[in-house]
């Protein structure tokens, strides 16, 4: 019986751990901080980037019995955040695949239809439906949040964007 001693070279641990420290340095480099919620902006249209904007003059500064907004980083017209640890919300987003699966589940808020994607121990994501712009709101699992928290952000996305053709009740 032979025995084999597989011991890696000290040349690919060296080349692993430099591979890990350069991971790890564009981690720590990517996060704010300032105390800001790390958020990735849309790059909407001018049309739809005219709808967000008016959305966010319209955000609440509180949401979930006293969540209030912090906050986004970048900052842009097109996100907001509120809370530690962060709902994000981001306006102007691409069509997610989700609001055309006929197997989503959807609700309707107040006259806004949201598309519904339950993400288990990452909390739940919710994007508007039939809008001219997409609003999409990620609220972490720590938040124990459900479709009412949607109620703080109806009115803002009826009064501000449009309803689109594909409204089944346009």
């Amino acid at each position: 019986m032979t025995s084999s001693n597989h011991r890696p070279s000290n040349h690919r641990l060296r080349r692993t751990s430099a591979a890990a420290a350069i991971l790890l340095s564009a981690a720590v480099a990517c996060s704010p901080t300032d105390g800001s919620a790390a958020v990735t902006v849309p790059s909407p249209s001018a049309e739809v980037a005219g709808y967000c904007k008016a959305f966010h003059k319209e955000l609440p500064e509180k949401v979930i019995e006293d969540v209030e907004r912090r906050e986004a980083s970048p900052d842009s017209p097109y996100t907001a955040a509120w809370g530690d640890p962060a709902i994000v919300l981001r306006c102007g987003i691409d069509r997610p695949a989700e609001v055309g699966d006929p197997n989503s589940h959807g609700v309707e808020v107040n006259g806004v239809g949201w598309v519904v994607d339950d993400r288990g121990e990452d909390g739940l994501r919710f994007i508007t439906m039939y809008r001219e712009a997409y609003v999409e709101l990620v609220v972490p699992a720590s938040y124990h949040a459900d479709a009412g928290i949607l109620v703080e952000f109806a009115k803002p996305v009826a009064r501000t964007i449009p309803k689109s053709l594909d409204d089944p009740k346009f």
